[in-house]
């Protein structure tokens, strides 16, 4: 049996991400849509990759769990990349918190279950999770290590407080690199590691639709702002990715990696910020 590489999100950051660290290992591509997890299976295995496909949902426990079973029936889950997610233009406050923060949670809580000693896991959070204010201690440690079945039911995260997709995407981020850093210390216990990347605008078809979306014209902003002065790519996340899950990365667990051309310092430090 051989090593087994989980890639939830079938999307161009996913798949960038198991090109880079999946040679001689079994991919199991799972997505919400079957036919994106086929379409990029059919991509990889072209390339000449060991690809599977299933069906999940990770707002669903029972679909979650069944995956993580899944993959372990294959070998020994050596790698997970969680890349699934749905943006500010995509959905309902209600949808991002269920989806991003929940479903974020309830993956590292089932793959932490199965992580093989030595594995690594890569959640894909969002430089939207640098932009938002602080939180109280409480509020940080709730979000990082409230149960999971709980986990909706904050105060914080009630339709009062949460007003706006934007904002429901931001707490999402920031939960989920809260959840990471404590989720660190139990996947530790298996001697494996995870981490959270958060990227800034990548080109994706998920960026594609907030840059023709109602935001737009600020993520235009966001790039024209930004020193690098341009939109980044799914495969420098990979080369990120596979530094973090590879050999060189053996001594970094628990932390985030702001990725973004550096658009959230000028946001706080620089021009971005005062408009």
């Amino acid at each position: 049996m051989k090593d087994v590489v989980v890639v939830i999100g079938a999307g161009s950051i996913g798949q960038a991400i198991a090109r880079r660290v999946s040679s001689g290992k079994h991919v199991l591509l799972a997505d919400l849509r079957p036919e994106l997890a086929d379409a990029a299976a059919k991509v990889m295995s072209d390339a000449g990759f060991e690809v599977g496909t299933a069906a999940v949902d990770v707002s669903s426990r029972a679909s979650v769990h069944a995956l993580a079973g899944a993959a372990a029936a294959l070998g020994d889950v050596w790698g997970v990349i969680h890349a699934a997610g749905v943006s500010p233009s995509q959905a309902s406050p209600a949808t991002i918190l269920r989806v991003d923060l929940y479903g974020t949670a309830l993956v590292l809580e089932e793959f932490g279950n199965v992580i093989a000693p030595g594995g690594s896991g890569v959640v894909i959070a969002s430089m939207s999770g640098h932009r938002l204010g602080a939180l109280s201690p409480e509020e940080n440690v709730a979000l990082a290590t409230t149960p999971v079945e709980e986990l909706l039911a904050l105060p914080m995260l009630q339709p009062g407080r949460v007003t706006d997709p934007l904002n429901a995407y931001q707490i999402s981020k920031r939960a989920n690199a809260l959840r990471v850093m404590a989720e660190a210390v139990r996947w530790g216990k298996r001697g494996s590691r995870v981490n959270t990347i958060s990227p800034g605008i990548i080109i994706t078809p998920l960026a594609n639709d907030e840059l023709s979306g109602p935001r737009g014209a600020g993520y235009r902003r966001f790039i024209d702002g930004s020193a690098a002065g341009r939109a980044g790519t799914p495969d420098e996340v990979a080369a990120l990715a596979a530094l973090l899950m590879g050999p060189d990365g053996a001594f970094i667990t628990g932390s985030d990696f702001l990725q973004d051309g550096g658009v959230t310092a000028a946001y706080w430090f620089g021009d971005l910020g005062k408009g």
